[in-house]
């Protein structure tokens, strides 16, 4: 059965919450409007898929979770504590992603005009497909090839002679270079394990917006799972703005409009 949506009731019950909290620094009322506003919102996202329109392209992903631990006390000076968003089936431009998560630590809503919406440290997931390894080294190591077998474990070959053998790899993070150390050869159908103090291969990674650092990366069958933090998530959220986020939210088949939402550090 699919799901149907009021979005005039929920629009109504959303910017009236909003109304009536966003410029009340402490209020007993207030924490039952934030949990009204939160349980609205996660009812009309979760078990959806979604078109995101973004500045810098269309994100298209179906939402799996959207939960908070909602603290009365916490709520009525408008903080909703840590926020966790689940999706997967991602699309973005030419990339596809199975699943990744946010993890919103904070999470506040600052009595102004107009409000804003605050979280610091933001740390996310993504799974990648493993083809991604491969893409990554044509890139900066035209020579080998990256592979992860369904055992989980990360590969590299030489691109001219793939099936001479291969090198299981570790990566570790030190800052923005990416380490891979070999921990075992295969050549022929035999294995050698190598000593610890093998070298690594450095490969350095790219610049990435909004003061993202990377992490953490590790292997599992048929993914590279990146993590990263965000220092801090901000950005002005005025009524009309919120009234046209539920609006497109409760119309099946509408793509979310965020071109103009903005991402401030």
């Amino acid at each position: 059965m699919t799901r149907r949506f009021d979005p005039l009731r929920s629009l109504d019950t959303l910017t009236s919450l909003w109304s009536a909290t966003a410029m009340v620094p402490v209020n007993s009322g207030a924490a039952a409007a934030y949990r009204t506003l939160f349980m609205t919102m996660r009812r009309l996202v979760v078990g959806r898929r979604f078109t995101v329109r973004l500045d810098d392209g269309d994100l298209t992903m179906t939402v799996t979770a959207f939960d908070s631990r909602l603290d009365v006390r916490g709520l009525s000076v408008g903080q909703l504590s840590d926020v966790t968003l689940a999706v997967n089936d991602i699309n973005w431009r030419t990339s596809s992603f199975e699943r990744a998560t946010v993890v919103l630590h904070n999470v506040q809503v600052k009595p102004s005009a107009p409000p804003v919406l605050v979280a610091a440290p933001v740390e996310l997931t993504l799974e990648v497909p493993a083809a991604a390894l491969d893409d990554l080294f044509t890139w900066v190591a035209p020579r080998l090839r990256g592979e992860i077998g369904p055992d989980g474990v990360a590969r590299l070959r030489m691109a001219r002679r793939p099936r001479i053998g291969h090198a299981d790899v570790e990566a570790t993070l030190d800052g923005s270079t990416l380490w891979l150390r070999p921990r075992g050869v295969t050549i022929g159908g035999s294995r050698w394990r190598l000593p610890a103090r093998t070298p690594a291969y450095p490969v350095r990674l790219p610049e990435f917006t909004h003061g993202l650092a990377l992490t953490g990366i590790t292997f599992a069958p048929g993914v590279v799972r990146l993590t990263g933090t965000l220092p801090q998530w901000r950005t002005e959220l005025p009524r009309k703005r919120l009234e046209d986020i539920v609006t497109q939210l409760g119309v099946a088949g509408v793509a979310l409009n965020l071109t103009r939402l903005g991402l401030l550090r």
